[in-house]
């Protein structure tokens, strides 16, 4: 049973988003690391992120029912109910709030709950109705650095603002890889994502278009003093590297392997800009 409400969590998306927040909380440190803020901070989003991720699981239960990779769900399944379900997301969700605004900051306490809500019930809703359900599921997305960031700053600079650009960018792409490799689950459950109902080009310059301004984004940090060289160069690097395989998907046979690829490298891409962050902040 605890394997299961575990599931309901999602994970691999609490931890990737984990990830970005220690990026961000790291960046602005300058000068000091508080451990125990760290915890709160990490632990606090944590549960926030597990109980938007139950509820987004108990709104899309019907969808995911159609789906081959999402109908052995808890939910669609029937492994638990849906008002248990709920309970959990409401457990979860009041304590991560209640660390957060006891334990790390006003500020940094409302801008997870605007991600909670973006996500919850704007993101969950609006994919179901337009193409541009996932630049909004995107702000919910780059919430996570934001609050690392303001937790140890206690306030919403140019920095946190960058950082906040830097993954909404990089999320568009990313969510295109999934919704082009996913096309049939998509149109099976009648999910409009821009694949579906714009096509397989339109997605392609859509993502390269999106990557453009995602170097752009991450150069940012540096021209205004935030991060140093080395952050840049990784940076740049595997930005540039995933705007070229961007580009073979022009030309390529095979969309979905190629959205794979995307995809994989989209994950490398966060991880290395998020890893280089941590590395160049400076205690």
């Amino acid at each position: 049973m605890i394997g299961i409400y575990y599931a309901l969590t999602k994970p691999g998306i609490v931890i990737g988003n984990l990830i970005t927040t220690v990026a961000g909380f790291l960046l602005a440190c300058k000068g000091g690391f508080n451990p125990w803020l760290f915890i709160a901070t990490a632990l606090g989003l944590a549960f926030v992120m597990g109980s938007a991720c139950v509820c987004n699981n108990f709104i899309d239960r019907h969808a995911d029912e159609k789906m081959a990779r999402t109908k052995n769900r808890p939910l669609p399944s029937g492994r638990i109910s849906g008002t248990h379900a709920l309970i959990f997301a409401t457990l979860l969700g009041s304590t991560g709030a209640w660390i957060l605004f006891a334990y790390t900051s006003i500020l940094a306490g409302c801008i997870a709950l605007f991600g909670f809500f973006f996500y919850v019930a704007m993101y969950s809703f609006w994919k179901y109705r337009s193409v541009y359900g996932t630049l909004v599921g995107s702000i919910s997305g780059a919430v996570p650095p934001v609050v690392g960031y303001t937790a140890v700053s206690q306030q919403l600079d140019l920095g946190a603002l960058i950082l906040f650009a830097i993954l909404v960018l990089w999320q568009m792409p990313h969510f295109y890889s999934i919704a082009v490799y996913r096309h049939d689950d998509y149109k099976a459950a009648s999910i409009p994502v821009l694949p579906v109902k714009k096509g397989m080009r339109v997605t392609k310059v859509h993502m390269f278009l999106y990557i453009i301004a995602y170097l752009i984004a991450i150069s940012l940090l540096t021209f205004f003093g935030y991060a140093g060289y080395a952050y840049l160069t990784v940076g740049l690097l595997t930005g540039i590297l995933w705007l070229h395989l961007c580009l073979k998907g022009f030309k390529t046979q095979d969309d979905i392997l190629w959205a794979r690829q995307m995809f994989r490298f989209s994950l490398i891409v966060v991880t290395a800009v998020s890893l280089s962050l941590m590395c160049s902040a400076r205690f």
